[in-house]
């Protein structure tokens, strides 16, 4: 059973990212948290994210922005080891809440003008590559500072939703390096891989007739309430 809500999870925020560009662990961070813990769930929601911008990479290649992208993945290269020291370092309940702190904060970063009007040129790339690295390491959450960079150095939607993808792929392939494979069956996480890729394949043929903005709006449903969910999960671990 948790396989098959793993499953189901996967392949909506699939589905979700294939249409928008975006919001694929922030739609999985609370069923996969829930369902494997906050070490081991991130962990999975890394490797399946690789997957999906493996597997979305050849559909918006042309669109890619080598120069930009890579200025924000060498600062993130550098800066995720820190991001899986805090994991090492801090008890259940605290990564809890900093997964929880870090979902809300990709939910209101596109909300904050002053993030994103600091966030410009090389020195803006440098620090929100290095945040991204650092948050993917710790939560997968590596977008939000990216998002917030793109607004603000105006950077086209669709060349950015396609070099993100290049981005995630270096970020989650040194977070998955750092923090090691999950403790789970092989069959099992084969079995969520192929649910990932469903969706993948799905959402190229519903991106043809359903508006990204109705996805996003489905993607802030889910993050939400996910991220409530991790929070009190974490607030009951802290009273146990």
């Amino acid at each position: 059973m948790t396989v098959v809500l793993a499953g189901l999870a996967a392949f909506v925020a699939a589905v979700i990212q294939r249409i928008t560009g975006l919001g694929f662990v922030l739609v999985l961070v609370g069923p996969i948290v829930l369902l494997y813990g906050p070490v081991e769930g991130i962990t999975i929601a890394v490797i399946l994210a690789l997957i999906a911008s493996l597997v979305a990479i050849p559909l918006v290649w042309r669109r890619i922005d080598w120069r930009r992208t890579w200025w924000l993945v060498w600062p993130g290269l550098l800066a995720a080891p820190f991001g899986v020291l805090v994991v090492r370092l801090l008890p259940e309940a605290a990564l809890l809440l900093l997964i929880a702190a870090m979902a809300y904060l990709a939910l209101v970063a596109g909300h904050l003008p002053a993030l994103s009007a600091s966030l410009t040129g090389r020195t803006g790339a440098v620090i929100a590559g290095s945040a991204a690295g650092f948050m993917n390491a710790a939560s997968g959450l590596g977008g939000p500072p990216l998002a917030a960079y793109a607004v603000g150095d105006r950077w086209a939607q669709v060349r950015f939703a396609a070099s993100a993808q290049v981005i995630f792929v270096a970020l989650d392939i040194a977070s998955v390096a750092l923090r090691g494979l999950p403790a789970v069956p092989l069959e099992d996480l084969g079995a969520l891989a192929l649910a990932t890729v469903a969706g993948i394949a799905i959402g190229t043929i519903l991106a043809r007739n359903v508006s990204p903005r109705i996805a996003r709006a489905a993607m802030l449903v889910l993050a939400w309430a996910g991220a409530t969910v991790v929070l009190g999960r974490g607030i009951l671990a802290l009273l146990v």
